[in-house]
């Protein structure tokens, strides 16, 4: 919908705009939270996200939140990505590249594996 001509057509960009809100903020047993400030952009957070979620697009999985938050405070360690799992402890892991993402996605996501090799602890 390019331009908004009639009262029907507000009407149905205001219907969209919930929903779509509705989405984003719907809690899922699963959150994953991507750490989105300047450092881990700069370190390749974006794609990281990205790969998340394809990830979670192509293997059809629901009932998993994605958050972005900015800088979480590990900044040499960035990108940073924590995963929190019903009422587990949050499991913070560090470095996470793409393939790093894909593998705490079907490891740890999938078959509440911790990935330890990626894990940060304190």
């Amino acid at each position: 919908m390019d331009r908004v001509k009639s009262l029907e057509d507000l009407k149905k960009l205001r219907e969209q705009a919930l929903e779509k809100r509705k989405l984003k903020t719907a809690s899922g047993e699963v959150q994953i939270i991507v750490g989105m400030g300047t450092v881990g952009i700069a370190a390749g957070a974006r794609e990281t996200l990205k790969a998340i979620l394809e990830f979670i697009e192509k293997e059809n999985l629901s009932g998993i939140t994605v958050r972005q938050t900015g800088n979480i405070g590990w900044d040499s360690y960035e990108p940073i990505v924590q995963v929190v799992i019903g009422d587990q402890p949050k499991v913070t892991y560090g470095k996470v590249t793409p393939d790093v993402a894909i593998r705490i996605m079907k490891e740890h996501v999938l078959n509440g594996q911790v990935v330890k090799d990626f894990m940060l602890e304190g």
